[in-house]
Formats: C-alpha cells, sequence, structure tokens
C-alpha cells in the first residue's frame, strides 16, 4: 500500500510529512487534532503508511465498526468506542498497553470532528497511567504538510499540558479551518 499512498498523497496532492519523532520510540499514543472532515482518515491511514507507523491503531466511535465497512475499520488497525456509556476505556486502554496487546494508538482530543474547545482527558490519563509519552499530529491541509511531533512532555496538571497542545495545534489549519483549535 505504500506506493499507492506515496502516488496519492506525496505525488498528485503534493503533501508533505515531517517527522520528528525518535526512531526507536516502542511505545506512545498519537494526539491528532484538530479533527475537523472525514478526509482526516484517509489522509492519516497515508501518513501512517508513509511515516511507517503501521502498527499504530486507533479509537473510533463504535458505529464505524457495525456492517457493511466495521470488518473495514478493524482491519486497518481500529478499536470500537462505545461513546453513549461510561465504560472505563481509560483502564481497558491502559490493560491493554500494560499486556502488550498494543504499543501504539491514535487519539483524536476532540472526540468528534466539530469544534469542541473543552478536549477529552482521556488520552492524557491513559498516557500517564501506562507510563508511555505522547506524539502530536496534525494534518495542515492549507501547508499540505502532515507533522509528527517529538514527544510530548507531560506534567501532573492535564488542564495545563492540553493548553500547551492547544497552543502547539493552533497554527496549523485542518480541512475546515472553522471547526479548528481554538
Amino acid at each position: 500500500m505504500r506506493p499507492i499512498h506515496h502516488f496519492f498523497l506525496r505525488i498528485l496532492c503534493g503533501w508533505r510529512i515531517q517527522d520528528d519523532r525518535p526512531k526507536d520510540l516502542a511505545r506512545y499514543i498519537v494526539v491528532v487534532a484538530p479533527h475537523t472532515s472525514n478526509w482526516d482518515f484517509p489522509v492519516g491511514l497515508a501518513v501512517r503508511s508513509l511515516a511507517r507507523m503501521d502498527d499504530v491503531g486507533f479509537l473510533g466511535k463504535a458505529s464505524l465498526f457495525k456492517p457493511p465497512f466495521g470488518w473495514f475499520f478493524r482491519a486497518v488497525g481500529g478499536y470500537p468506542v462505545d461513546r453513549s456509556k461510561h465504560n472505563n476505556l481509560v483502564d481497558a486502554v491502559v490493560a491493554m498497553f500494560d499486556q502488550g496487546l498494543i504499543t501504539k494508538i491514535a487519539i483524536a482530543p476532540e472526540g468528534t470532528r466539530k469544534y469542541q474547545p473543552d478536549w477529552k482527558t482521556g488520552f492524557h490519563r491513559i498516557a500517564t497511567k501506562a507510563g508511555v509519552p505522547i506524539i502530536l499530529a496534525t494534518f495542515d491541509y492549507a501547508q499540505k504538510l502532515a507533522i509528527l511531533s517529538a514527544p510530548f512532555p507531560l506534567t501532573n496538571d492535564p488542564v495545563a499540558d492540553i493548553e500547551r497542545m492547544k497552543d502547539w495545534f493552533r497554527p496549523h489549519k485542518g480541512k475546515n479551518p472553522m471547526d479548528g483549535v481554538r
């Protein structure tokens, strides 16, 4: 698939990838923002392939995993999340890290494609409980640039950390910039 992704993303669409991740990083969470369009998914799959991150799974809303396309989302590394009830997702994902069932996972902190000023904090709790670093990832449609950061330093203050993350994301424009990080 890598040659196909290369042709479509880089040659046909003109995207570039800036990858600042350490090459030997074995476990991490990829925080992807802003998430403003359904186009983020195919762009994300192409970036994941070209950056040789094929082992990075993702959390997605449970309705994506129903027929007729559920098999596809599972095949490309998806884990369904039932957002209609509180099901202790943080502890479940931490357990998956601890058991080695996952080593890398992508999460959209907004939890939706619409503008959401208050991000979900589960990704921060997962990272601190599982002892894994966070990599920030953005798809800047205006610049046709995908950026993968170096590990983002976390503190014991998730609110302050999230504000610092938002500062990192703010200059980057999603597909629908009016719904970007504010």
